[in-house]
């Protein structure tokens, strides 16, 4: 069958080519902004890459168009397929249908940690010899590709995002994937662009809990509020708790972030890593919960995730110049901001903290949570604010993070920030740079301007 892929460039919908096309699918994709490293991996499998959604790749005639969410109404490819009454379908239903029936899906779901903890889940039951396929929103080093398909293995890893399907379909996408095993990471309000309140994220999550099957698995946090009321709608699986009062807890830490595991009180041995914070403890747990539900030991998972490495823009070191160190993160939530500033100063102690934010999802630039800020912030020893230009920002980010007092500084220049953030710098100090996207290569030109400096 060939399958054009509008959207390919986008992690899942990348991930989703590869798949398809080690299904034995012929491939064929297009995307505004065809670029690397997503269409390094898509051109090495030998997926055609076109650039743009003009109406003439209709005449590549697929059996079916597979429709990512960055398609809108408007968009000319989609208008043509529409007129002409092609076949088309959204990615998270393609791949529930054709991909993920008879396996045994794994699914991480959750406002924050979700890429992390499906790598570590992968991780495990990659080093418990159960070849698992997997389809990551990132790339974990150890695991080397965000996606994988076996079509004779069965356990299947998948990120489940709470975003919406499609135009066409405004379910969460994880109400395609049926999973066996789940993992719900924690909820909290996000996404103000698809959902007006957390109730509304809360029903999308029940809806999700109806598909788990009555032998099943779900692994939450014992504590979390949110969770807890998605609960009490229905639940027809056997649940397994994380952290305090759970199943499964985290025992003695480390001042080199290993810690005990603790499984029904008792010690089942301790995770050897560098990883740090509470968050990253919890992602471990969940993940050894969930690997437990496929027959992997308590004690092969700690030993496998003494290994594992991490996860890039997760707390990644980018480069050292003159002793200060350049840090990229994925934090783009206040809660996720401060756990990740919170997550560094255990590491770091009490050397400076150098913040630089690009506030730059949906959310964040509609600024519904732009209050939290200065308290997520307040962490760091210094904090460098870019007004993103992908699109209006509601708000001012000197106006908010004016509680921050002279700590704080806003910038609508890349350049103009860089320059700053190279000049307040000393030897010894952590620059933390955090965006969900790109931020215009700010990482390098950081470190260039350090080298400059010296």
């Amino acid at each position: 069958m060939h399958l054009h892929i509008l959207g390919i460039c986008g992690t899942f919908m990348g991930g989703l080519a590869l798949i398809a096309r080690a299904a034995g699918h012929r491939v064929t994709g297009c995307d505004a902004g065809v670029y690397p490293p997503m269409s390094t991996q898509l051109a090495e499998q030998g997926i055609e890459l076109i650039e743009g959604f003009e109406a003439d790749q209709l005449a590549l005639k697929p059996d079916l168009f597979v429709i990512g969410n960055v398609v809108k109404r408007g968009n000319p490819l989609m208008e043509a397929i529409l007129n002409s009454g092609a076949r088309y379908v959204s990615g998270p239903q393609w791949l529930g249908d054709n991909i993920l029936p008879g396996a045994h899906v794994l699914a991480v779901a959750g406002t924050h940690g979700k890429t992390t903890t499906s790598s570590m889940l992968a991780w495990i039951l990659e080093q418990a010899g159960l070849r698992p396929n997997f389809l990551i929103g990132g790339v974990a080093p150890d695991l080397k590709v965000s996606a994988r398909y076996q079509p004779d293995s069965r356990p299947f890893v998948i990120e489940a995002d709470e975003y919406d399907t499609a135009f066409f379909d405004k379910r969460s996408k994880f109400v395609h994937y049926r999973p066996r095993t789940a993992i719900l990471n924690n909820l909290e309000y996000d996404h103000a662009d698809i959902f007006p309140d957390l109730a509304a994220i809360e029903t999308q999550f029940h809806h999700l809990v109806r598909t788990i099957p009555s032998e099943g698995r779900i692994v939450l946090p014992a504590g979390d509020e949110a969770l807890q009321r998605v609960l009490a709608r229905g639940c027809w699986t056997p649940t397994v708790g994380i952290g305090a009062q759970g199943a499964w807890q985290a025992g003695e830490v480390r001042d080199d972030g290993a810690f005990t595991v603790l499984r029904d009180g008792r010690p089942a041995g301790e995770v050897r890593w560098m990883l740090g914070g509470e968050h990253n403890r919890m992602n471990a747990l969940a993940a050894l919960a969930a690997a437990e539900h496929v027959g992997v030991s308590p004690a092969a998972g700690i030993d496998a995730l003494s290994r594992f490495g991490g996860v890039k823009r997760r707390m990644e070191l980018r480069g050292t110049v003159r002793d200060v160190k350049v840090y990229d993160d994925f934090a783009h939530h206040p809660t996720a901001i401060a756990t990740t500033i919170e997550g560094l100063r255990r590491q770091v102690g009490p050397a400076r903290i150098l913040a630089v934010l690009e506030p730059r999802s949906n959310t964040m630039k509609l600024g519904t949570m732009a209050a939290r800020l200065p308290g997520a912030l307040d962490g760091a020893d210094l904090v460098f604010c870019y007004k993103t230009r992908e699109g209006a920002m509601g708000w001012d980010p000197a106006e908010v993070l004016a509680p921050l007092g002279e700590r704080a500084a806003s910038f609508e220049d890349l350049q103009a920030l860089v320059s700053a953030v190279a000049a307040a710098a000393r030897p010894g100090d952590h620059i933390l740079v955090m965006s969900n996207g790109g931020f215009g290569g700010v990482h390098g030109k950081l470190l260039d301007a350090l080298a400059q400096t010296a």
